[in-house]
Parts: C-alpha cells; structure tokens; sequence
C-alpha cells in the first residue's frame, strides 16, 4: 500500500453485491452500510465485498460498491440509497458499461502507479507538495451504468498497476478488502467516510484519492436541487484551530500539520432522500479578526457554518457560485466521493 509519509437493476445488477435479511436490517438500524463486512470504528477501517471486473484491454480490475440511484436495488445489495446519481446521467460522469461472461467491463481505468506524496506548507495548507497515488484514464469514472437508468457508485481499488491508497489489506481469493475510512461531522453527530475519488488533484492528494476529472461534470454546483443535482454539499475549513489535543481542532492546516483527519462537514445523511456520494466542495477560511480573537471553535453542522458566515467570522475560500443554504459561502467548482459508511 502507498501512503504519503507526511500525511477517503435489473438482472445485470444481480451479479454484484445482493444483501439483505435480519443482519442487514440491523446495520441499518445501527447507521451503518448494510453491505460492510465489518466496520472497526475506533480503527476507522471497513472491510467491502469485492467484485472483479474487466478494463477496456481485458486486464481484471477490482472495485466495491457503495451506492445505488434505485432504492430497490440499493436494498439487494446493502449499499447506500442515492437517488440524485441519476441526475449525471448523459454525462462524462458516469460510464456506460457493459457485462460479459458475468463481469463488468469498464471502458475507463486506474492507474495506481504514481507515488502518493503530500508536504505541508508552512502554515499548513496549502501544501508544498501535493501529488495523488492514483490517475483515472479520460474515459473513468466511479458511477457506472448498464441500462441508462440506473447509477452505481462502483470505485476500482485495484489492478495490474497497483493498489488503491486506501487499501488497508485485500484477499482476492476471498473477495473481500479492508479500506481507510475518515472522520467527518453531519448534524452535529460523528460520520466515518470513504473518500475514493475527486476532481481535483489537490483535493486527490490531500484525500488520498483517485484523480478523476471526468466527475467534474456531474450537474449542481452549489445546488442540492432533488430533480437536477447529483451533488451534495461539503464544507472544508481551511484555516481551524491547529494541535493534535485541541478539541476545537480542525480543518486542512490540521490535517495536515497534526496528521488527523480535517472533520469535514457533510450536508446530508446517508438515509436523507437527497444523500450523495459527491461532495460539492465548499472551502471555508476563518477570517483574521476571528482568528485573532480567538473565536475559532469546531464546526459540526451547515447550520453552524451558515451562522459563522452569518457573523462574518468565516468567508468563502471557493470562487464558485454562492450556495444559498450556507449564507452565500462559495463553491470551489470540484468534487469529492465520498460515501457514507457509519454515522454515531
């Protein structure tokens, strides 16, 4: 595994994963994805079925699945509900994907051999140097489709270039792999994460994700709209308080001066009717005055951060359009996946 030394329908479907029945009922219950293996929170890993597939060339590639755009298909499986998917359909943000011999063939890949590298700068963030471990080709994306209706969220972990950097351990024989998960905050409570891809390479770096700019053109910048977004909105402090003990902790410069996860906040559960796995991200920068003044605490809900922006301690660190739900805070115009797998 690579890791940076300084520092996420129909018939077809019924290949892939199918859960259900009285342990998967439970999981979902406990806020839990119903199709995890095992969750180790205090460890912060998670262990995935793993489903072979196939590259455009025949090379085997190997990916999990963490979301389906179908509730009833979400349900066979134990995967996340994500409805909105199906708004970036027709785009180069979901691949179109065909089955043979019962495995998925991908017409777009990974590379998993560039070395995974972030150095903090001097106050933090931005980073030095931030390079991702990992680089999908110009046809790739994790949302794949068979049928033009139906959206899963199907990350490729591995193939004959190497080995995702979230990788934990793998068992191909076994089918089964254990990821790093990260903490986040939704609703004031605790989320664990799996951060997988982004649209950015600072963002694929920080994250440990796959750079994969095709998911750029999912539809709803700064929009969580139900019938046209397939975002949802994510909140990155840049600037928070700094100390690996400090309780009001938090942000990029945290992350990457403490080595700790930067606690991002996430808009939505993952049962909320307008969940997604693409975070729309949205940078937020404390404003000197509040730095000065000691005011910067710890922000757990959108609620808290529109009230921050309210109060002018905290402005926009995107030059996106301004998303009304957090007081006008501006989008940064990129993408994170990132599913939700445990909320507590």
């Amino acid at each position: 595994m690579k890791r940076a030394a300084t520092i996420l329908s129909g018939a077809i479907f019924a290949l892939l994963l199918v859960a259900g029945g009285s342990a998967a009922t439970a999981k979902a219950a406990a806020g839990v994805l119903p199709g995890a293996i095992e969750i180790d929170r205090a460890g912060k890993t998670a262990t995935f079925p793993l489903f072979e597939g196939k590259t455009a060339t025949g090379q085997a590639t190997w990916y999990v699945v963490t979301e389906s755009s179908n509730r009833a298909d979400a349900a066979r499986r134990g995967v996340n509900h994500a409805p909105k998917l199906a708004n970036a359909l027709g785009t180069k943000a979901v691949q179109r994907v065909t089955v043979a011999g019962g495995l998925v063939k991908f017409p777009g890949t990974v590379d998993f051999r560039p070395v995974h590298r972030v150095v903090a700068g001097p106050t933090g963030f931005p980073p030095s140097v931030a390079t991702p471990g990992s680089a999908g080709d110009a046809r790739y994306s994790p949302l794949i489709s068979t049928n033009g209706r139906t959206v899963l969220n199907a990350e490729q972990i591995a193939n004959n270039t190497g080995r995702h950097d979230k990788v934990v351990r793998i068992n191909f024989r076994a089918k089964q792999v254990t990821l790093e998960l990260t903490e986040g905050r939704q609703g004031g409570k605790k989320v664990l994460y799996l951060s997988t891809d982004a649209s950015d390479t600072g963002a694929a770096a920080l994250e440990a994700s796959t750079f994969a700019p095709n998911l750029d053109a999912a539809p709803g910048v700064a929009s969580d709209e139900a019938d046209t977004s397939a975002r949802t909105g994510l909140v990155a402090v840049v600037n928070g308080a700094t100390g690996a003990n400090n309780p009001q902790r938090q942000g990029l410069s945290s992350a990457l001066l403490d080595g700790q996860d930067p606690l991002n906040i996430l808009q939505w559960p993952a049962t909320h009717p307008r969940y997604s796995p693409l975070w729309d991200v949205h940078p937020a920068v404390w404003t000197a005055a509040a730095t000065s003044a000691g005011e910067r605490a710890r922000l757990a809900s959108f609620s808290e951060v529109a009230g921050a922006v309210g109060d002018g301690q905290v402005v926009s660190g995107g030059d996106g359009p301004a998303n009304e739900r957090l007081n006008g805070l501006k989008a940064g115009g990129f993408v994170v996946n990132c599913p939700i797998i445990a909320e507590f």
